[in-house]
């Protein structure tokens, strides 16, 4: 059952009427892909940053959580669902959620477990940060809100999520879109070492494997998120309004459990759960996926991700590449929403 929380009441912009005229995007795409074959519509331009709240924000249970989350857009549209990643929340789709609402989307950017409003019915339940339990919890999202099929789209965490949906629950997903593109993993792949400028830039995955890295996490959560935002998205010159709007997800208090559980889980130094058991075996095969999807990558990418050419075999429906230009950094839908929300538009055409 929802129930409605009146936090925000400033309405979104960006309401434009949609065209069918070719227009930059910033983005390039990758030789030979295959594209949509119809004209799509191009969404209206939007400056980075133009919007700064939620009309409302929601909550919904399911069996193991009371998820909040931010809804746009008609009741009845198609739904896109966002997600999220670490060390971000639902603002990262704050200026993607009204050019969606404007082409007639329902779109829903639900907090993962850990962050904002979303809480744990049963302190009882295991803190768990694993990868199928955080896609097991959107599948029981949707359930909840009785949506059968949605395009699904992320990046970081939400985007190896949206790829566990879509390979585990094709039958739920219409399409993705999937910031860097394959994420999947599993505990013995992470077993091998990378190259040493390769772990390096995983410094503070090694750092949670510590004591010191919780406590440390713990008690510097917001300078610490602050300086991955800046590693991770060296030219996105975001003021503190931008970071401390988001930063209020941070005060959930799972997100230190949730956050160093998933990074310990990685590495094979934290058990997961047994009912997951199937489906990380599942995982762990790495699953082709079959549904229509479109990839995004950034120029200035300054957290750890794959090249798109190390994962392209792994998408076998119809399948787009685009490098999103301009200095554009990790946390891609906040900082070029254009770009995000349009890739929706089009990947839900193919």
């Amino acid at each position: 059952m929802s129930s409605e929380i009146n936090h925000h009441r400033r309405r979104f912009f960006g309401m434009a009427a949609l065209t069918v005229a070719a227009v930059e995007f910033g983005l390039s795409r990758t030789a030979g892909a295959q594209s949509p074959q119809v004209p799509v519509a191009v969404l209206p331009a939007v400056k980075a940053g133009t919007h700064i709240s939620f009309e409302t924000l929601k909550q919904v249970r399911t069996g193991m959580l009371d998820i909040g989350y931010a809804e746009a857009g008609p009741a009845d549209g198609p739904v896109a669902l966002l997600l999220h990643g670490w060390p971000y929340d639902i603002f990262s789709f704050v200026d993607v959620a009204p050019l969606l609402a404007s082409a007639g989307y329902r779109v829903l950017m639900p907090y993962l477990r850990g962050y904002g409003s979303t809480q744990f019915l049963s302190k009882d339940t295991p803190r768990n940060g694993q990868q199928a339990a955080i896609a097991a919890d959107m599948i029981a999202f949707m359930d909840a809100l009785k949506i059968e099929r949605a395009v699904i789209a992320g990046y970081d965490w939400g985007a190896r999520t949206a790829n566990i949906m879509a390979a585990l629950w094709p039958e739920r997903c219409k399409a993705m879109v999937s910031v860097s593109g394959y994420l999947i993993g599993s505990q013995e792949a992470n077993k091998k070492p990378l190259s040493p400028q390769a772990e390096l830039s995983w410094w503070y995955q090694f750092y949670f494997a510590t004591e010191r890295g919780r406590a440390g996490y713990e008690a510097n959560r917001h300078d610490f998120a602050k300086l991955i935002w800046k590693l991770a998205s060296p030219q996105w010159r975001f003021d503190d309004a931008t970071f401390d709007r988001s930063a209020q997800a941070f005060e959930n208090p799972d997100h230190v459990a949730i956050t160093i559980h998933n990074y310990r889980w990685r590495l094979g130094l934290a058990e997961g759960e047994a009912k997951y058991d199937e489906l990380e075996k599942k995982l762990a095969a790495f699953p082709v996926i079959t549904v229509p999807t479109i990839t995004l990558e950034s120029d200035a990418n300054g957290a750890p991700h794959p090249e798109p050419a190390a994962y392209a075999k792994k998408f076998s429906g119809k399948y787009e590449h685009r490098t999103i230009t301009g200095g554009i950094g990790h946390n891609l839908p906040q900082e070029a929403p254009q770009a995000f929300a349009q890739a929706i538009l089009d990947v839900d055409r193919f």
